[in-house]
């Protein structure tokens, strides 16, 4: 006992002395006096400049501490600032250092600035920070044995604290900039065991893409070394500002509890509400799952996904569009996959879809998609008016020629690094007013290629097989089609298609085409390639040819020349075949097998189509060969065997038609000259009428040169 007592006395006296000589420093010894030998020992290690501002004050009882003013440091060999600071206090708690226990009683640091870069040779501005000798390939630093003990220091934090600091990164091989501002981070107590309450705020800044959001993070933590597990309570996660577009943005998420380790973790119910506004629209998204994972592995799960989106406003139709979809999902950093299967309802349309993603940098994107029905067109913002204003315009303005107004250009550079393949299927399709049923696409896409092969569907009541291909690898991008449209209802098709309904009947269309150009207007002028057209029990709309014939002989002895007449809808001319082929080079198609047959009419000819200028020029060359009551009720057995030239002309969607009349005059000048010269022959070689009875051979020998002659005239 007495040595007890001895040993106590002697630890209490070196205690003392401890105190004392510690208090005698802490009394005598400035730190400032040193300030000139900090900032040559940091030039010469780090070759930056330090400037130290404010005052420091130490403290070694009853814990070890430091508080610093005002301080800088610039960027290595440079005097541009790398960091400043506006004031820091650190305190470590002496006693528990003797146990091999790091108690810090306060961590806080004022006003923090960090300014980061990477220049355009990838290189960080941390050199001489970070890394050391051992990052340059000097000698590494000597550990020791894993089994030797105590080398391991128990930690307890009583506080952190960080106020209005700020950190940007700037990346010139990007050419972007990102910060986080007004960062305050302020923690409860942290220590193995101890749950702590953590609160972050900071203001986060991008310019490309632009970013401006407020962040608020709470949550509990708690953790046991010993275990090395952690948990996580009530965890909120708050966004709001803009990014991108995207305008009025709010993301929330909340953990109820997360626990685990390393190895495994597991988080209850975890949700996401999102929203956001984008050209007059609003959209809203929730997602809802529990969540799996391992962070040594970087394996997650999401194993019953649920997801509800919603969009209303300018341009969507009726009261917006919305949907509710279930599924899975998951992912392995490090393989670089991912995996989504989801099913459900969206915008009206009954989904499937399993949607992958292989490696992160590039991607390469996999899916399999199924839908009953898609109405692209009820789903696009209604166009905005052509005009403003209202009244009626003038007649100077109702004259004048329309302003030329060029046409948008498309970009398709993002095809070039697109990396996909997958199968698409819908039941019902509307898009741009084309109706498609049961559409069937396989798409591949590599290399600034994508391909739609094979490309199959129902097409007003007859099918359309081929593929699509668009090359964005050249400066130029460039388009091929090849479809057999079989059995096809024309006149809804162009109707749909173009706005234009010209042409009747059932038939089989057959189009190889390639064009290159980035605006509408540049693909029409260099579309090249082969086209076919095969049509039955049809009619050409805009022309009555057989009564415009009727009508410009019945007025022969008043009509010169041409005449022209405009497309007129409600007329129509009836054949029971049309088959024509085109060759197409640089935007015009040109043909010169045009052939129409009715009981009526045969109709041949020649031309082309300027679809670059959407204008045709066109001969028609229409001849009478049947009679009939035919078209209008008019009689045309006397018109039997007339041709007449017609010139079609102008714009696809009215064009003209001229009647040559002077090439109609020469011919029925001809045909009436004909009928003349028959009829006085055949009035020469008729018996002649007396009262004595002829010479049965005389009678004989002229009959039998007038049905001779008849037949030669064909009368």
């Amino acid at each position: 006992m007495k040595i007890l007592k001895i040993a106590a006395l002697v630890i209490g006296a070196l205690a003392l002395l401890a105190g004392a000589v510690l208090a005698y420093v802490a009394a005598t010894f400035d730190p400032n006096d040193y300030k000139p030998q900090i900032v040559e020992l940091v030039r010469e290690h780090s070759q930056r400049t330090l400037k130290l501002e404010g005052n420091i004050q130490l403290a070694f009882w009853p814990g070890i501490g430091a508080e610093l003013g005002k301080l800088s440091l610039s960027e290595r060999n440079s005097d541009k600032l790398f960091m400043s600071v506006d004031g820091a206090r650190f305190s470590l708690k002496l006693l528990p250092l003797l146990s091999k226990q790091l108690v810090v009683d306060e961590v806080t640091v004022r006003g923090a600035r960090i300014n980061l870069s990477r220049d355009r040779k990838g290189r960080l501005n941390l050199e001489g920070l970070i890394g050391g000798d051992a990052a340059e390939g000097g000698k590494p630093e000597t550990r020791k044995p894993a089994g030797e003990p105590g080398r391991q220091f128990a930690f307890d934090i009583d506080r952190v604290m960080i106020t209005d600091s700020m950190l940007e990164f700037h990346d010139e091989t990007a050419g972007t900039r990102y910060a986080v501002s007004k960062l305050n981070l302020q923690t409860g107590r942290i220590a193995s065991g101890v749950p702590a309450d953590i609160r972050l705020t900071m203001i986060a800044q991008a310019d490309r893409p632009m970013l401006d959001v407020a962040v608020d993070l709470k949550t509990r933590l708690a953790f046991d070394a010993g275990q090395k597990s952690a948990a996580l309570e009530q965890l909120v996660l708050d966004i709001r500002g803009k990014a991108a577009t995207l305008e009025n943005l709010e993301f929330k998420l909340e953990l109820p509890a997360v626990a685990g380790t390393l190895e495994a973790f597991k988080a209850a119910v975890a949700t996401i509400d999102a929203g956001f506004r984008q050209d007059g629209r609003a959209f809203k998204l929730r997602l809802a799952s529990p969540v799996n994972g391992n962070l040594q592995t970087q394996q997650f799960t999401l194993p019953q996904l649920k997801a509800s989106v919603s969009a209303s406003g300018a341009g969507l139709p009726g009261q917006g569009i919305s949907g509710e979809l279930t599924g899975s999902a998951s992912a392995d950093v490090v393989k670089e996959n991912l995996r989504l299967d989801l099913s459900g309802t969206l915008a009206g349309s009954t989904l499937k879809a399993r949607l992958g993603i292989a490696g992160f940098d590039p991607s390469a994107y996999s899916f399999d998609i199924d839908l009953d029905q898609l109405d692209v067109d009820r789903l696009l913002p209604v166009g905005a008016p052509a005009g403003k204003g209202s009244g009626t315009p003038s007649a100077s303005a109702s004259t004048a020629q329309p302003a030329a107004t060029p046409t948008k250009s498309f970009d398709v550079s993002a095809l070039k690094a697109l990396r996909a393949d997958g199968n698409l299927r819908i039941g019902a399709l509307t898009v741009n007013k084309l109706k498609l049923q049961n559409l069937r696409a396989g798409l591949k896409a590599g290399g600034g290629r994508l391909s739609l092969s094979p490309l199959s569907a129902g097409l007003y009541q007859g099918t359309l097989e081929g593929s699509a291909t668009v090359d964005a690898a050249p400066k130029i991008p460039v388009f091929a089609l090849k479809q057999t449209l079989a059995g096809v209802s024309l006149a809804p098709l162009l109707k749909d298609l173009a706005d234009n309904e010209t042409l009747e009947g059932r038939g089989t269309v057959t189009v190889d085409l390639n064009t290159r150009g980035n605006t509408a207007d540049a693909l029409k002028r260099a579309l090249s390639g082969t086209a076919a057209l095969q049509v039955a029990d049809g009619a050409l709309k805009g022309i009555d040819i057989a009564g415009a014939i009727h009508t410009a002989k019945a007025r022969l002895g008043t009509l010169k020349g041409e005449q022209t007449q405009q497309a007129d809808a409600r007329q129509k001319t009836d054949f029971s075949e049309l088959t024509a082929s085109f060759r197409i080079a640089d935007g015009v198609a040109r043909n010169n097998d045009l052939s129409m047959k009715s009981p009526l009419l045969r109709v041949g000819g020649e031309g082309e189509i300027n679809i670059g200028a959407d204008s045709l020029n066109y001969l028609v060359k229409a001849s009478i060969v049947g009679t009939s009551k035919g078209q209008g009720g008019r009689e045309t057995d006397d018109l039997r065997g007339l041709t007449i030239p017609v010139r079609v002309s102008g714009p696809l969607k009215a064009p003209s038609y001229r009647l040559d009349f002077g090439a109609m005059v020469t011919d029925t000048v001809r045909q009436k000259a004909e009928d003349a010269l028959k009829k006085r022959v055949l009035d020469r070689l008729a018996p002649q009428s007396g009262a004595g009875s002829a010479p049965a051979e005389g009678a004989k020998s002229g009959g039998s040169a007038r049905d001779a002659l008849k037949g030669l005239l064909g009368r």
